[in-house]
């Protein structure tokens, strides 16, 4: 007998930050795609404790604490993820404090509008087009 395949499931925490038409977005080095700022819950990490640390690796700013909130979780087909992996995101708004500036991994970040969500990964577009109602 066969075992049934298993679908691997990335657990991801990300934050949203809009300004008014504009959803903040990133992108890696060696990547094609922008994502929402944000990045893998390690093992034994909240996805609050995982999106705080995430977010000042990679933007180099302070979620505050009393601030944030969790938007929802979306999950679907990875970009790039081997085997049809699944990304779970666990999506947050919160305030900052300092100034976003790209660190570490991130070789560019952008403000984009909901028509220019075409440069998202697939999750990224599934959830400006829910944010936006499009």
């Amino acid at each position: 007998m066969t075992q049934p395949d298993t679908v691997k499931v990335i657990e991801t925490a990300n934050w949203i930050l809009r300004d008014g038409a504009k959803i903040l977005s990133v992108r890696s080095h060696g990547r094609d795609r922008f994502y929402l700022p944000g990045g893998k819950v390690d093992p034994g990490e909240t996805p609050l404790d995982a999106v705080k640390r995430e977010i000042n690796e990679e933007l180099g700013v302070t979620l505050l604490p009393e601030t944030i909130r969790e938007l929802g979780i979306f999950a679907g087909h990875g970009h790039n993820q081997p085997n049809g992996a699944i990304v779970r995101m666990t999506c947050f708004i919160a305030d900052y404090t300092g100034t976003l500036s790209p660190a570490r991994e991130i070789a560019e970040m952008r403000w984009l509008t909901p028509h220019e969500r075409h440069l998202m990964a697939p999750m990224g577009q599934k959830i400006t087009a829910a944010l936006f109602d499009i």
